[in-house]
């Protein structure tokens, strides 16, 4: 199984679409669109995983650089998504900002919190 980055997608762009532009080149197993989580709209960009590495392969080679929705793809093998680290979030850290001394002159929320 490989997992396929595709980007440089069109906005209207639909899984349906991408779906038939692979499966000439093999057996496609899943297509991941990615969408902005407020507003629910295509982010540009998609993941396709393909049964083999050859299948793979070849729709790179083929897809590359074509055009789908008026605009040329771009694919690649996708990359491992790299492993979080245990260190606190920058904004939003729970046991960071239990012991903080909010003041009037913070610039950000004015409302103390609600633990």
């Amino acid at each position: 199984m490989k997992n396929l980055f595709v980007g440089n997608l069109s906005f209207q762009t639909s899984e349906s679409e991408l779906r038939s532009a692979f499966e000439p080149y093999g057996e496609v197993l899943r297509v991941r669109m990615m969408t902005d989580r407020e507003t629910g709209r295509s982010r540009g960009f998609a993941f396709v995983e393909m049964a083999n590495d050859e299948e793979a392969a070849r729709a790179i080679e083929s897809l590359n650089g074509k055009e789908v929705g008026g605009r040329a793809l771009n694919i690649s093998e996708a990359r491992p998504k790299p492993e979080r680290t245990g260190a606190p979030r920058a904004f939003g850290d729970r046991e960071r900002d239990r012991d903080r001394v909010y003041s009037p002159r913070d610039r950000g929320s004015r409302r103390e919190p609600r633990w």
